[in-house]
């Protein structure tokens, strides 16, 4: 009987099931956006239940269009947004409050007091992260100290939490299984990479009660069989999304790295067995884990990137679609002066200010529907320069860029980054890089490939552009950038 790898893919505004092949070629896939809550300036939720609906609908619909029951599924991958967190009750599987995520501002006076006190530089030797409200466990400490009972009931055993993939595979197994893959639990604040534990010092220090947490597995691992979709299906495979797009991109050598441009955009550079410690307030992450061996990443992020592109669609209805872009950037010769800092939810690495908010600088009578869809590309595109900026500056120089993610379909905005960063963009044919690292993991886990050698020596097309402007037009685009950004920065 054939192989065929099930992956979830569950991201900030859309899930996705994606059916592969023995091949890792793309069988059948679904998807679905679900809603977003704003309950307040700076705060951002998802309902769980609402997500797991939608993924086990999404689940279905895939196994149908590729024409399989679930009994033919040779095991199940699950990649998740990171860094989102839900608390639920173990008896009843009910979340307590709306699942928290990742880019929510809410803990950042927690972070600030955190900070003042003197506490990053222990947590960032633990952790290889900085006191931000990005990272899940201050979320988690809100919820428990904002739903009545909540504490208690966390410390008495009676509560679970746990990032979306635990929250999925609880789901999927019934309640048997309450686990967690080491990529995730290094977003969290509380897991030790270097020991590669969860950490009773920071679980104290941040308010976490260590009963509600998850055991940790490596990536391609046993996390229990699903017995929801109607027959059980081992599930052998997890990472958080960015390093399951690691694992997609075939980042699995020191130096090989890989940005993703979906809601936000993430740059991550395989750093190999030794973590690299930033001095330019990047993060040390766990690329992946496999045999209880852990390959290290350092990374850069960006929180806004495709949702940039959504906010013109929804907010501002300039566009029909996030396809639009292309042409209306291409149509005009230059932003004509106009600069977008997409700091929405505030600004990641390398400045990590909660505090920034978005600016339009530049604009005049003049400014039209395209300049502003290719300034907010261009933006995009600046904050990704950012990244590999500081990453060069702690030695990790940048060759090839390995490019995927939604934004990624557009070709205009893969030149432009070619241009601004002055190096080669490699996009491959299969954008969604974060289904595919799944599918590796998932199929390493069930033994369909016995590691990585045999997933880089799986066929593989990819297109590229190079660079096509000379360096001094690439300083006075980065030189107009630097300028705008300073008006956000300076912003009290």
């Amino acid at each position: 009987m054939t192989a065929h790898i099930l992956a979830i893919d569950q991201g900030t505004t859309s899930t996705r099931a994606v059916v592969f092949d023995a091949a890792a070629r793309e069988v059948a896939t679904a998807q679905a956006e679900f809603a977003q809550h704003y309950p307040a300036d700076g705060w951002v939720e998802h309902d769980a239940l609402e997500i797991w609906r939608a993924t086990h609908s999404l689940v279905g619909r895939a196994l149908a269009q590729a024409d399989l029951s679930p009994e033919r599924v040779t095991a199940i991958g699950i990649t998740n947004q990171r860094e989102t967190v839900v608390v639920w009750d173990r008896a009843t599987g009910q979340p307590v409050h709306n699942a928290i995520v990742w880019q929510d501002r809410r803990t950042a006076e927690t972070c600030a007091r955190l900070k003042a006190a003197g506490h990053e530089a222990a947590v960032q030797a633990k952790t290889g992260l900085l006191l931000d409200p990005y990272f899940s466990a201050t979320k988690i400490a809100w919820i428990l100290d904002h739903v009545p009972g909540a504490r208690a009931r966390a410390e008495a055993g009676e509560l679970a939490a746990g990032t979306i993939d635990s929250w999925l595979i609880w789901q999927l197994t019934g309640g048997r299984t309450h686990a967690t893959d080491a990529t995730n639990a290094s977003r969290t604040l509380l897991y030790d990479i270097h020991a590669g534990r969860w950490c009773p010092e920071l679980a104290a220090l941040l308010g976490v009660p260590m009963a509600l947490l998850p055991q940790v597995r490596d990536c391609a691992a046993d996390f229990g069989t699903a017995d929801a979709l109607g027959a059980p299906v081992p599930i052998r495979g997890v990472a958080g999304d960015q390093q399951a797009a690691l694992i997609g991109q075939n980042c699995f050598r020191p130096g090989e790295l890989k940005c993703t441009f979906g809601t936000g955009a993430f740059l991550l550079i395989n750093t190999g067995a030794a973590p690299v410690c930033s001095a330019h307030r990047l993060l040390t992450t766990v690329g992946y884990r496999l045999r209880g061996e852990t390959t290290y990443a350092l990374e850069g992020s960006a929180f806004v990137a495709g949702a940039a592109v959504k906010w013109l669609r929804d907010a501002l209805g300039l566009i029909g679609s996030a396809g639009e872009t292309q042409a209306l950037a291409a149509s005009v010769p230059d932003a004509g002066g106009v600069h977008l800092v997409p700091a929405f939810v505030g600004l990641g690495a390398p400045h990590w200010r909660p505090d920034a908010r978005g600016a339009l600088t530049g604009l005049t009578l003049g400014a039209t529907r395209a300049h502003l869809a290719r300034a907010a590309l261009e933006g995009v595109v600046f904050e990704t320069a950012d990244l590999t900026q500081a990453m060069a500056a702690d030695g990790a120089r940048c060759g090839t860029v390995r490019v995927d993610g939604g934004m990624a379909a557009n070709r205009w905005l893969c030149q432009f980054l070619a241009d601004v960063l002055g190096c080669e963009v490699e996009r491959p044919a299969q954008l969604e890089s974060t289904a595919l690292g799944a599918a590796y993991l998932a199929g390493i886990g069930c033994g369909l490939w016995p590691g990585l050698d045999a997933v880089a020596a799986l066929p593989r097309q990819v297109e590229r552009f190079r660079p096509a402007i000379g360096d001094g037009e690439r300083a006075a685009l980065l030189a107009g950038w630097r300028e705008a950004l300073a008006r956000v920065l300076l912003q009290p």
